[in-house]
């Protein structure tokens, strides 16, 4: 494991109960990241999505993965993102294909397909295993 979750804590703002990455596995910095993310029962939204039917929301998949994009992306550019803020703004030929239940560790593979001064547009997909869950491009800028 390259990170856990406090080393993540250095790279992006987010934090608990928002903070959907657990560990980084791999990353090559300005290429590509692999991250985990295990989905627990006890996270807040399973209360009401769904009740008895307990199902870890689409978008907080797709948080997950900018999640995991916003960690390369700083770990990229350290010095040349000092004090700024990435954020989405745009998901493009977003796809959801298997639903993710409580207790699914989620492997997040995300890489860099292109970047422009201060913008990135990234390919991420979500697995369950070998199973393909999830799958967004994701375009990011800075504050």
């Amino acid at each position: 494991m390259l990170m856990d979750r406090e080393e993540i804590k250095k790279f992006i703002p987010h934090r608990e109960p928002f903070l959907f990455v657990d560990s980084v596995l791999e990353m090559e910095p300005g290429t590509r990241i692999l991250a985990l993310k295990r989905f627990e029962l006890e996270e807040s939204f399973f209360k009401g999505h769904f009740p008895g039917i307990p199902i870890v929301p689409g978008v907080i998949i797709i948080e997950s993965l900018a999640q995991a994009g916003a960690i390369l992306v700083y770990a990229s550019q350290p010095e040349e993102l000092k004090g700024k803020q990435p954020t989405l703004v745009a998901l493009e030929n977003v796809r959801f294909r298997k639903p993710v239940f409580p207790a699914d560790e989620v492997k997040l593979h995300v890489q860099i397909l292109k970047k422009r001064t201060q913008m990135w547009r990234m390919k991420g997909e979500a697995f369950i295993g070998e199973t393909k869950v999830s799958e967004a491009e994701i375009l990011a800028s800075l504050l």
